[in-house]
């Protein structure tokens, strides 16, 4: 079924606007869901339920955030940072994704500033295109 990335930022977008209730010159690639667009962690549910919707696509939950099951393993966060183990796993786990300004200061309480809507794209985009 190929989608383009435009088309499929233009659905991310629709789909953020709708869960989120924020205006769509505000979901910008860069735009991180939490911080900028002020998801909760309740929201991502709705996220991920709209975007299967949209595109036809199974997403598991721990497949797009894949971070949440990294904090309650102790071998990855210390003193309320990832650990470079943690981090190591993160890469892994989150290959669409640039962590370098987020290894400078690894905090548990920032890793939701690495969803952004741009995220969200490359997900769909390597699920419908691989």
């Amino acid at each position: 079924m190929g989608m383009t990335r435009e088309q499929i930022l233009a659905e991310v977008q629709s789909v953020l606007v709708e869960a989120l209730g924020v205006d769509e010159e505000e979901v910008k690639p860069e735009a991180a869901l939490m911080s900028d667009l002020g998801a909760e962690s309740i929201d991502f549910l709705d996220i991920i339920f709209r975007m299967e919707k949209a595109f036809g696509i199974k997403i598991p939950r721990e497949e797009l955030f894949p971070a949440e099951s990294l904090l309650s393993n102790s071998e990855y966060v210390s003193n309320g940072k990832l650990t470079h183990q943690g981090l190591m796993e993160l890469k892994k786990r989150m290959p669409n994704s640039d962590l370098s300004s987020f290894a400078e200061d690894p905090s548990v309480n920032k890793i939701g500033d690495l969803f952004t809507v741009d995220v969200l794209v490359s997900f769909v985009d390597s699920k419908l295109n691989g």
